[in-house]
């Protein structure tokens, strides 16, 4: 429950509202691991499937460090955990900031927070069925003669987080934009103008959050490309709905 009332809150309310929001939003994680722990081994076989379905038959994925057996799928199955708990937890920032809206932010904010969500997972999803499996047979495929694969759980699991929370956050763009325009920052008419440089831009950054290889870094560039048209085409609905609403308050004045 929300600590605003009627009369302005002190700083000492707001910073205990968010220390509530933010321990529930602990606990919340907390509580989504402790239903999945049990299962950490088989989440882990689970997400290293892309790999071990393209290595050489007879290969096998090795551990190199005396611990790393239990510490990498329990590191997974905690990122996990806050991936599934991730709806709740943004619940809990929009409590926090929501009496503090008016209600046409109320209105905006509700569907971008639902939306980013949906995206950051399109974006986990994209990355494991689609990115995973191609960049793998890639790697496995070019191995000098003579080389054994066996990749270490430890490394495997580095490599794929850094790829989830890649794709994940480039699937952000969208929300990005529409807030971008919807503060003022941009307009649509200014992002399309700009578009030579977000396609350099995109295959930069798909270059810093990708292994150095092209193929996952086009995979992830031209996702964000068409992501950023997607962005422009709702940001400029949106645009054009407010400019409406805005005509229509000075006719009636």
């Amino acid at each position: 429950m929300s600590n605003y009332s009627a009369q302005p809150a002190s700083l000492f309310d707001h910073l205990l509202e968010l220390r509530n929001s933010l321990l529930r939003s602990v606990l919340g994680v907390l509580v989504v691991f402790c239903c999945l722990v049990y299962f950490a081994q088989d989440i882990y076989q689970y997400v290293a499937q892309p790999l071990l379905a393209v290595m050489p038959e007879g290969s096998q994925m090795i551990a190199t460090d005396v611990a790393s057996p239990f510490f990498a799928p329990f590191k997974l199955t905690l990122v996990l955990s806050l991936f599934i708990a991730m709806p709740f937890v943004l619940y809990q920032v929009w409590a926090f900031v929501a009496p503090g809206l008016y209600n046409n932010e109320k209105r905006l904010i509700a569907p971008l927070m639902f939306g980013s969500t949906l995206l950051f997972y399109g974006g986990i999803a994209f990355a494991y069925f689609i990115v995973f499996p191609v960049v793998f047979a890639f790697f496995t495929s070019v191995a000098p003669e003579g080389v054994v694969i066996a990749t270490d759980i430890s490394s495997y699991l580095d490599f794929i987080l850094k790829l989830f929370f890649a794709f994940g956050a480039a699937f952000e763009i969208p929300i990005a934009i529409i807030l971008m325009c919807w503060t003022g920052i941009t307009t649509p008419e200014s992002l399309r103008e700009k578009r030579p440089y977000v396609v350099v831009g995109a295959f930069v950054i798909g270059m810093l959050l990708t292994p150095p290889d092209i193929i996952s870094q086009t995979m992830l560039a031209v996702p964000m490309l068409i992501l950023f048209e997607i962005g422009i085409i709702i940001a400029s609905l949106n645009h054009k709905n407010s400019d409406d609403e805005l005509a229509d308050e000075k006719a009636n004045d």
